[in-house]
């Protein structure tokens, strides 16, 4: 077995489990063990996710002898997803050991992530309108939000009770949409066995996890407020 085709079952792998968890420490108590641990089965599934991502997107654009012009796009897609899920994971994982900070937070292993989210979304995206591939002209937008959003509530005080909550929601539910998005893009069209997808699909996960996103924050805004 060739090491990329290692990487690439190991990838399928770790995707299916982290769809198949993800929604468990969601609904299960917070800080309880199923939480716990299904949290990290989560988080540790979707580091192979990046990880295995990230060789296979390198591997297709620099030494793949086959590439071709889309192969090289969703290769760069790949490569923005190993980006944002590792990102968004990341940040959801960091916000917890620093939810008592009052200050503003230096830590640049922190805001070097956050910041690398923000750029390679920016540059993505503009490497997608250069070659007029929709996918990664505006799904890399999502990237430049929670980048820019990260590295805002680092390098301000909080302002609000419970703020490491919410962005640990958020950092998790963003790392979902790459999950999600990955299989609706790679995953779907083989299960199905055709050749594409509309680009509504595409974009459905984030659609659909954006506003819940939204709704979760205002739900537990809400609920700690009468606290």
């Amino acid at each position: 077995m060739s090491l990329f085709s290692l990487f690439k079952y190991a990838h399928i792998v770790a995707g299916f489990v982290a769809l198949l968890v993800f929604w468990i420490p969601v609904v299960t108590k917070k800080g309880g063990k199923a939480h716990l641990r299904v949290g990290w089965l989560y988080v540790a599934a979707m580091g192979v996710v990046a990880v295995s991502a990230l060789y296979m997107g390198i591997w297709r654009i620099f030494f793949d002898p086959e590439r071709t012009a889309d192969s090289v796009a969703f290769a760069w897609f790949l490569i923005f997803i190993s980006i944002l899920s590792s990102a968004t994971a990341w940040h959801g994982i960091r916000v917890l050991r620093y939810k008592k900070r009052k200050s503003a937070h230096r830590q640049y292993a922190d805001l070097f992530v956050s910041g690398l989210l923000l750029v390679s979304g920016i540059a993505i995206s503009w490497y997608g309108f250069t070659i007029d591939f929709p996918l990664l002209s505006w799904f890399p937008l999502i990237g430049i939000a929670l980048g820019a959003t990260q590295l805002g509530y680092w390098l301000r005080p909080p302002k609000e009770r419970m703020h490491w909550w919410f962005e640990h929601l958020g950092g998790m539910l963003g790392c979902c949409i790459a999950t999600v998005t990955a299989f609706t893009v790679f995953g779907a069209p083989r299960l199905l066995a055709i050749d594409s997808v509309s680009i509504l699909l595409w974009f459905m996960p984030a659609i659909i996890m954006v506003p819940l996103i939204i709704g979760f924050s205002i739900y537990y805004r809400r609920k700690f407020s009468r606290l």
